[in-house]
């Protein structure tokens, strides 16, 4: 359950929590036509705060925005600084931000073209969207029934609402068999992205993830551990990963802005590995974990204080 705040930042005023409300007819409930974003401020080591890569999430938002042909009524540059004030008028030290753009109230139908577009910015605490014994002793993930959709048919670059029902199937089912994740296959049968993250695979030392032309979400958290990767010094593939490498890989992680970095120690009922954390994901999580409370961060402009 979402922890009350104070404030919600809606169509450019800061709003009591309870204010921040939408007619039944909003289209967006009806259609799933709109776009979110998810970010997180993290607390800093020297004790103050900063949202890692706004400004890249924010860029997305718009992306997202553009590609399914929703009209923004903020520039980019409002949206950040509507998320810093979000931040700072709930006084919160550490959260999840959640900008979203929807189609408003007006005609309804699968057009709506003059209907408003309507932005709403939400903060609230949220720890390990896996678990923090997910973190350190890993996750049991299982393969859906349910595939991504093809690159033409749905728009995978954009985050977008609708697309998330996908999603929420294939988690669905796995959490009613008893495991923690779901991982999706593309139309062609190779392992795309989990039901909320980006996912590695590492064999003989060298780290395998879908390429950014298949049907995966470009991961602002993805870009971040190739950088993070390659710094460490290991060898990463962006190339097409076959279902049973899952079964034969000697790590597995995901990677995602609510998920952070957590290994996965199980796949369809068998053991990954030895069962449990591998050495590179341990390694990337402390590197992770150091540049988003600002030790060590690759690029100073991936850190906007609050």
């Amino acid at each position: 359950m979402v922890d009350k705040v104070e404030k919600i930042w809606f169509d450019g005023e800061l709003v009591p929590w309870d204010a921040a409300q939408v007619h039944v007819l909003t289209h967006t409930l009806h259609y799933g036509l709109g776009v979110f974003e998810g970010i997180r401020c993290y607390q800093l080591s020297d004790g103050g705060s900063a949202v890692f890569r706004l400004d890249e999430h924010v860029r997305r938002f718009f992306d997202s925005a553009r590609i399914c042909t929703l009209p923004m009524p903020f520039t980019q540059e409002q949206i950040v600084a509507g998320c810093l004030e979000t931040v700072r008028a709930n006084k919160l030290g550490e959260c999840y931000l959640r900008p979203l753009a929807f189609v408003g109230s007006g005609a309804m139908g699968l057009g709506a073209r003059n209907n408003p577009t309507r932005v709403a910015i939400v903060a609230w605490k949220w720890g390990a969207y896996l678990g923090d014994e997910g973190l350190e002793h890993g996750i049991r993930a299982k393969v859906s029934s349910y595939a991504r959709a093809g690159v033409n048919s749905l728009m995978a670059k954009g985050k977008i609402v609708g697309h998330y029902v996908n999603s929420i199937l294939a988690k669905r089912e796995v959490l009613a068999a008893g495991y923690d994740e779901a991982i999706l296959l593309d139309s062609q049968g190779y392992v795309c992205e989990a039901s909320g993250e980006n996912i590695f695979v590492v064999r003989d030392g060298r780290v395998a993830t879908a390429p950014m032309g298949s049907s995966i979400l470009g991961g602002i958290t993805r870009d971040t551990t190739l950088r993070l990767l390659r710094d460490m010094g290991v060898p990463v593939d962006e190339r097409t990963i076959a279902r049973d490498e899952l079964y034969i890989a000697d790590e597995i992680f995901m990677v995602g802005t609510a998920a952070e970095v957590t290994p996965v120690r199980e796949v369809d009922d068998r053991p990954v590995g030895s069962g449990k954390r591998g050495p590179i994901s341990a390694q990337l999580q402390e590197r992770y974990f150091g540049a988003v409370r600002g030790d060590h961060v690759p690029e100073e402009s991936w850190l906007t204080r609050v």
